[in-house]
């Protein structure tokens, strides 16, 4: 089915949280809003110079204006904040949201996310909170059991119980609007949360970062720790002004993510009286966007292999005291709790209880040679992203987004950035512990050592990082940060060994021959980069293949192989030889989805292999790359299987390890001919930085995930065409193309 079923849940509307009135309300400087000058009502000048009034007739008047103004109830706060708000949804459906301060946009933002998919809200914060095996049953209790090993609940409440005044009423808002969306769409029937609490956000946050991406850093086997984590690829580039004829920065923003779950992206805009004007994407359930640009600035992330986990292995080796572990001759004691994992059944929920521990450095995960092993990741327990990523988003030139990013808070991702100045920066940015060069970094070292401790994080500047190169470019693609340009790269030899964990690859390869070979890009040119499919992998691949025919000339494979022989190297829907390369390289070599066929095959071996699977399936190998390669969208959390019967569309995209810029990574599905995408080019943007920023973006689907709505799949037409859309910014524009206008919690027209 679409969707899991869903219990019915009676709700009522949540009043718990006092919302700030809207300003509007407030009295100002002159005067009460019933008695501004000028006003019909203002009091008469010798009124307002009479001398001053004694403490009862004060107390008589402020208890006259009160009563002019009805009284603002717990109840209807959240409606006042919505008032406030106006969302304005353009012709693609993204959502505008205009307030009059910071967190009534967020509380506007979440709230939009939540009409489009609150499925996935929802569905991310279940399994952040370690409750999804409530939902989901055995499948998911491994992953609940790790959360709660991890203690991300805990830390969440922990992070948000000393959180600055200011933030709370950021996360405040996330979770009011939440709440008030479902006080007012009783028609939707949560699965589990029926109330959202401001913490939920900083679990979300942990588990997206630390779970989805930074926990599998700590080379813990599966069977060890019965749980696998993966993550895809992704692309960024920017150039000077020198590079772009119109004589502006230009940023392409491309982070390759999966196409469903937790991962995927929502395009969003937020623009608040307080200065705040930030468009571009975040994970669903996020308060604002977390890459994008603003009036002046922007910036992209890739992920990053900086070595930000340790694994310790714990000596427990006293039979009197199980939780006592040796450390620098003498014993500490570890920490033990229990928890309990409400699990359904067919017939109902069951308990599973689980014990847990921890020493100083982390939680015990695994055992490995008869020693525990526990894992310390950076910056887990201090917290901190949602403050970086909103201070970025609030910068207004170049020396106030590197303050934002020094905090380090923000563990891992490679960023570059962009700006109307001119300026470009590439940093490989990672919370990196400082450690002695004594121990291998890469194998569980030992605990019972304080040599092993952490001396503290390398600060920002001492990160590898570029600015302004000569060569008027800088790009990462899950890249080396010591081949991001041509001049100017940093030397590998002023960094520790442990501190960069990751080669060059393919698509950083042409990504480089592409901005270093064009003089200048013009806005089209620079967009029309971004989904550029020349295969870079084929110039070496293919060789190899025709050299082998050319010593054993099987008759059989002569057409397939003058086919790849003439190819001109770009993937096309309408080509043959993209379809035999791309399946001859994944059992050549595999991709981040296949890995290469076993035993291993020579050349030969595995182009014969590949045409006859296409025969055998198709009935011929002449199979046109578009006719295999398709994109469809599935419900949100993309476990309904893909079928050929359904609509979908050819596309050209390929995974990133035949070193292409447009990455697009399907799979096959069971009982079915073709191959669907689940993961690549997932929100793309292209940024220039002239007097008025101007920006296009795409997303793979669309901003809603009902299957009835027009923007359910009205993007991928886009998308499979190579196109984007346009991105607007400017008030003028989003009220030009607006399909409707409204306020939070304002029905559906």
């Amino acid at each position: 089915p679409p969707h899991p079923p869903t219990p019915s849940v009676t709700r009522t509307p949540d009043t718990s949280r006092i919302y700030p009135i809207p300003h509007a309300l407030h009295p100002t400087p002159q005067g009460d809003a019933l008695f501004r000058p000028g006003s019909k009502c203002a009091p008469r000048a010798d009124v307002i110079n009479s001398p001053p009034m004694t403490r009862r007739s004060t107390l008589s008047l402020f208890l006259f204006l009160a009563a002019l103004v009805p009284p603002v109830s717990a109840a209807t706060q959240p409606t006042l904040i919505a008032k406030s708000v106006t969302i304005y949804r353009d012709n693609y459906g993204v959502p505008h949201v205009f307030g009059p301060t910071d967190a009534s946009c967020i509380f506007g933002y979440i709230y939009a996310q939540a009409e489009d998919n609150f499925w996935q809200i929802e569905d991310s914060y279940i399994r952040a909170l370690g409750r999804a095996s409530e939902v989901y049953g055995e499948k998911t209790l491994d992953d609940d059991r790790l959360v709660r090993a991890l203690q991300i609940p805990k830390l969440a409440q922990e992070e948000y119980d000393r959180a600055s005044p200011e933030t709370k009423k950021l996360v405040d808002a996330s979770a009011e609007g939440l709440n008030y969306f479902l006080a007012r769409n009783l028609q939707v029937k949560p699965r589990l949360i029926t109330h959202f609490e401001p913490w939920h956000i900083y679990a979300f946050n942990r588990y997206a970062l630390y779970y989805k991406f930074i926990f599998g850093k700590s080379g813990l086997k599966p069977a060890e720790i019965s749980a696998v984590i993966e993550s895809q690829g992704s692309n960024m580039w920017a150039i000077t002004p020198a590079k772009s004829s119109d004589g502006h920065a230009l940023l392409f923003i491309n982070p390759h993510q999966p196409f469903f779950g937790v991962g995927q992206w929502y395009e969003g805009h937020v623009h608040s009286e307080e200065g705040w004007n930030m468009s571009g994407a975040s994970f669903f359930g996020s308060g604002f966007p977390t890459i994008g640009h603003n009036d002046v600035l922007g910036w992209s992330h890739t992920v990053n292999e900086p070595d930000i986990v340790d694994v310790y292995q714990e000596t427990f080796d006293n039979a009197g005291d199980p939780l006592a572990y040796w450390y620098d001759g003498k014993y500490r004691h570890a920490t033990e709790w229990k928890e309990t994992v409400k699990v359904k059944t067919a017939s109902g929920f069951t308990d599973r209880t689980f014990t847990f521990r921890k020493t100083h450095h982390g939680p015990i995960l695994a055992k490995r040679d008869g020693k525990f092993l526990a894992v310390k990741m950076a910056k887990f327990e201090e917290g901190g992203q949602v403050d970086e990523w909103y201070a970025m988003s609030k910068a207004h030139n170049f020396d106030e987004f590197k303050k934002a990013m020094s905090a380090v808070a923000v563990p891992m991702f490679n960023a570059i950035y962009a700006d109307r100045d001119g300026n470009i920066f590439y940093v490989y940015n990672g919370a990196v512990p400082k450690r002695s060069l004594k121990f291998d970094w890469s194998k569980p070292v030992d605990g019972s050592t304080s040599e092993t401790e952490w001396q503290g994080y390398h600060t920002f500047n001492e990160l590898p990082q570029v600015t302004n190169p000569k060569s008027g470019f800088v790009q990462n693609c899950n890249s080396t940060p010591f081949a991001t340009t041509v001049f100017g790269n940093p030397d590998p030899s002023e960094y520790p060994k442990y501190m960069v964990g990751e080669p060059d690859n393919a698509r950083a390869r042409i990504s480089r021959r592409i901005l270093w070979n064009k003089d200048k890009f013009t806005f089209d040119e620079w967009a029309k980069a971004g989904f550029d499919t020349y295969v870079i992998q084929a110039e070496t691949e293919i060789p190899k293949l025709v050299e082998a025919f050319d010593q054993e000339h099987p008759a059989k494979l002569l057409d397939p192989v003058t086919e790849l022989r003439n190819w001109d190297h770009l993937s096309k829907v309408t080509s043959v030889p993209m379809t035999l390369f791309l399946l001859y390289h994944e059992k050549q070599y595999g991709t981040a989805v296949f890995p290469p066929a076993k035993p291993k095959q020579t050349p030969l071996e595995s182009l014969q292999a590949v045409v006859s699977d296409l025969e055998k399936t198709f009935g011929t190998w002449r199979v046109p790359y578009g006719d295999i390669n398709r994109l469809e969208r599935r419900q949100s959390g993309g476990e309904e299987p893909f079928s050929d019967a359904v609509s979908s569309l050819p596309v050209a995209g390929a995974p990133g390890d035949v070193g292409i810029v447009f990455n697009f990574y399907s799979r096959p599905e069971k009982d079915q001919k073709r191959r669907y995408g689940v993961a690549g080019h997932s929100f793309i943007s292209v940024v220039d930085f002239g007097p008025q920023v101007e920006a296009r973006s795409i997303l793979v689907f669309g901003e809603n995930s009902d299957p009835n709505s027009k923007h359910y799949f009205d993007q991928s037409q886009l998308y499979a065409k190579q196109e984007f859309k346009p991105a607007y910014f400017s008030l003028a524009d989003i009220k030009a193309h607006a399909e409707r206008t409204y306020h939070p919690g304002e029905g559906k027209p």
